[in-house]
């Protein structure tokens, strides 16, 4: 996934809407943000957000063109109604004015239905990532306009040998267990 993407920032070659997907504690909202921030840096490092330039500094300080949305306390049709009037303003720092919706499950019916309209219309400045971990309450004209991601979790045997690795480099103490 993060190979795919970071494609997509160097080629630039992006849509208009990603669907990060998988259960919880897979790097979906990370990842998210970590995405945004290399949509609209100037100075990507293969990929990555350089973090310095003038982009990245003010997306980190001032976040404006980053919005993050909690769909399971912003699920009703008003909210994404004003969503829709909000995206017609162009970014004020970047390229792209990106719209993180968490848990986008959670939105009604009626909901969906504002942010299709949305989603089947983009204004060329915005990107919408949608991240859920229920993708089965999707309704099916979401998933069609969504470039999907799908997370899984990381055996066991991996994160132990990278918690090694990080508590190595730490100087930490820590036995197998």
């Amino acid at each position: 996934i993060v190979k795919t993407l970071k494609n997509q920032v160097l080629t630039n070659k992006l849509t208009h809407a990603y669907l990060f997907c998988g259960p919880r504690g897979t790097g979906k909202t990370s990842t998210a943000k970590i995405f945004a921030k290399a949509v609209n840096c100037t100075h990507t490092h293969e990929g990555n957000p350089c973090g310095m330039c003038a982009e990245c500094v003010a997306l980190s300080e001032n976040n404006t063109d980053i919005v993050e949305i909690d769909a399971a306390s912003n699920n009703r049709v008003e909210e994404i109604r004003d969503l829709r009037e909000k995206v017609q303003f162009p970014p004020l720092i970047g390229k792209y004015k990106v719209y993180i919706i968490d848990e986008v499950h959670m939105l009604t019916e009626s909901a969906f239905n504002a942010l299709l309209k949305t989603l089947e219309e983009p204004p060329k400045h915005v990107i919408f990532i949608l991240a859920t971990t229920e993708i089965h309450k999707l309704p099916a004209t979401i998933l069609s306009r969504c470039a999907r991601f799908d997370f899984k979790l990381l055996p066991i045997n991996t994160l132990v040998a990278h918690l090694k690795n990080v508590f190595n480099k730490k100087g930490i103490k820590s036995d197998e267990k």
